[in-house]
C-alpha cells in the first residue's frame, strides 16, 4: 500500500513537471511583441546663425512631427515648422531663423490614431566642435576707409568687452550687473536703420544668433544702462566662421 502511494505521489510529480516544462516552452515560443516606444531624445545645438536639431524616435506609426520653440521653456511655445519624413527613426530640422536669446524646443508627434503626445523640453546648446568663444579682434576684420585725397587708410577698431562677435559668428552680449541695473541694447545697419532691440537684458551672458542680423558685414550698436547711454560702438559679422 505505502510502495503504491508513491508511485501514485510519483506519477502526479512528473505530470506537474511535464507540464510546467511544455507551458514554459509554449511561452518561449510566442513572438515577442513590438517594444515599447519611448520618447524621443534628440538634441539642439547651435551652429553658425541657425540652430539644428536631431533626434531618434522610435515611432514608425507618427503621421506628423511638429518642431515648436519656446523662449521661457514652459509657457508660448509655437510650432515653426514639421519633420520631413516623421516616420523615419532618425531625423533632423534646421531652425534658420532662431529668437535671440535661449531657445528651448519640443516635438509634437501625432500617430495615426489620432493620439498624439509631446517630447522633453531641450535647451540649444552651443556646438562644442566650433571655437565658439574666442573673441574675434582687429586682427579679424579688415577695416579701411577713404580718405579726402583718396588714400586708403586702417581705421581703429576693437571690440567691445560688452557686445561682440565670436569666431562662431554669433553675437555675445556680457554684462555683469544685469541682475542688479536695467540694461537695453539696440542694434542699428550701417546706415542708422533700426534693426532690432533686446529690451531688457534679463542675464549676464546672452547670445544672439548670427542669423537674425539677416547678413554678414558691420552693424551697431547702443547700449543703455537704467536708461543711460553706457556705450555706442559697432561689430563685424563674417561671412563664414573659423573653428
Amino acid at each position: 500500500m505505502y510502495c503504491m502511494k508513491q508511485t501514485v505521489r510519483s506519477i502526479i510529480a512528473t505530470v506537474i513537471f511535464i507540464g510546467t516544462i511544455t507551458i514554459a516552452k509554449a511561452q518561449d515560443a510566442v513572438p515577442a511583441g513590438p517594444p515599447v516606444p519611448v520618447l524621443p531624445d534628440f538634441s539642439a545645438l547651435i551652429k553658425t546663425g541657425k540652430i539644428q536639431l536631431d533626434w531618434i524616435s522610435g515611432f514608425p506609426n507618427a503621421v506628423q512631427i511638429g518642431v515648436q520653440r519656446s523662449l521661457d521653456s514652459v509657457l508660448n511655445f509655437t510650432t515653426i515648422g514639421y519633420a520631413s519624413y516623421p516616420e523615419q527613426t532618425r531625423n533632423a530640422y534646421l531652425d534658420n531663423k532662431p529668437a535671440p536669446g535661449k531657445n528651448y524646443y519640443r516635438l509634437f508627434i501625432l500617430f495615426k490614431n489620432n493620439r498624439y503626445m509631446y517630447s522633453k523640453t531641450v535647451l540649444a546648446v552651443t556646438d562644442s566642435t566650433i571655437a565658439a568663444n574666442t573673441k574675434l579682434g582687429a586682427q579679424d576684420v579688415v577695416t579701411s576707409n577713404t580718405n579726402a585725397t583718396g588714400t586708403k587708410e586702417v581705421i581703429p577698431w576693437k571690440p567691445s568687452n560688452y557686445v561682440y562677435t565670436t569666431a562662431d559668428g554669433n553675437v555675445n552680449i556680457r554684462l555683469p550687473q544685469a541682475a542688479q541695473k536695467k540694461y537695453a541694447v539696440k542694434f542699428y545697419e550701417p546706415t542708422g536703420a533700426f534693426l532690432f532691440e533686446v529690451e531688457q537684458v534679463l542675464e549676464p551672458f546672452l547670445i544672439l544668433e548670427k542669423a537674425i542680423f539677416m547678413h554678414a558685414g558691420w552693424f551697431n550698436f547702443e547700449i543703455y544702462e537704467d536708461g543711460k547711454l553706457l556705450e555706442k560702438w559697432s561689430l563685424y559679422i563674417p561671412l563664414s566662421y573659423r573653428s
